[in-house]
């Protein structure tokens, strides 16, 4: 197959414009693959930032990495865990069942005393619970 259109200069420019065109073309996927890993780069540079945590610079307060944040949610989890379960008098939990305590001690009503909760309805209509007023 002969690809020559007989004009020298003609053949000779178009060559070197198929070569242009593919050297152009060679930078252009070489330059989308180097900004695509400068992209990725610069994300897991943040992304190890955010985990390790950042010291503190003028004007910049420091940010605590996700350990540090981690701990310190199980710390508060703990915490509010500690309120939730009877541990001898010190937590709400001791509280709100001594509050119940005290009441049912003054206001006799059968529900209560037979241990049934507030929360089940047991009380007549309007939130009373009982037809008689409590001793306060």
């Amino acid at each position: 197959m002969n690809v020559e259109t007989g004009v020298p200069a003609l053949d000779t420019a178009l060559v070197w414009g198929g070569a242009v065109s593919l050297v152009a073309g060679l930078l252009a996927v070489v330059w989308r693959a180097v900004r695509a890993a400068l992209r990725l780069g610069r994300k897991l540079d943040h992304f190890m930032d955010d985990w390790a945590g950042e010291a503190a610079r003028p004007g910049v307060p420091p940010r605590p990495g996700v350990v540090q944040r981690l701990t310190s949610l199980e710390e508060r989890q703990s915490r509010v865990e500690h309120e939730l379960y009877p541990n001898g008098g010190g937590s709400l939990r001791d509280a709100v069942d001594l509050a119940n305590q005290r009441l049912a001690h003054l206001c006799a009503d059968s529900d209560l005393s037979e241990g049934a909760s507030l929360t089940q309805g047991g009380g007549p209509p309007g939130g009373l619970l009982t037809d008689r007023p409590c001793r306060f």
